[in-house]
């Protein structure tokens, strides 16, 4: 199985939108993005995104690149400060096939503290640096134990 981990993309500041959307760069970040992991031929079942609007956006972007089989869908326990445990437990009866990937747009810290849990067994641990609209690839092995396959973020990327 492999999971995405991504961080949403850069969004309006509240006192600007109170609704948090994308913002400009934001925007142009996760396109670039999604125009470069769509060249990987990733093949993702499902997008799944907390109930931010900044999330969605990041997710709907995605989406229109991967094509999800099971599509997008809004999903609970993604949001900033949820325990990352709830997430933990979801993935041991997720499948585990190469048919069966999934996508999470979420945000800090509960990505990083997810990572975290995963790779080494401590949410505490900071393992991963995320960035805006960046992609981690964690791969989870016949035993049940989770590696980092790949990350990239935007910076790396032409413009």
């Amino acid at each position: 199985m492999l999971l995405y981990l991504v961080q949403h993309a850069d969004s309006k500041k509240e006192e600007e939108d109170p609704a948090r959307p994308l913002s400009e760069k934001g925007a142009q970040d996760i396109r670039l993005m999604a125009g470069y992991i769509g060249k990987l031929n990733l093949l993702v079942s499902e997008i799944l995104h907390s109930k931010k609007l900044r999330a969605r956006q990041t997710a709907e972007v995605l989406a229109e690149t991967l094509h999800p089989a099971k599509g997008v869908s809004e999903s609970d326990r993604l949001a900033p400060m949820d325990d990352p445990l709830t997430w933990q437990d979801r993935l041991k009866y997720m499948p585990d096939s190469a048919n069966e990937n999934f996508l999470l747009v979420g945000h800090l810290p509960h990505l990083g503290k997810l990572a975290s849990l995963l790779l080494c067994g401590d949410a505490e641990k900071n393992i991963i640096s995320f960035r805006m609209a960046g992609v981690v690839c964690l791969q989870r092995d016949e035993k049940g134990d989770w590696s980092v396959k790949w990350m990239i973020t935007p910076d790396m990327l032409d413009k």
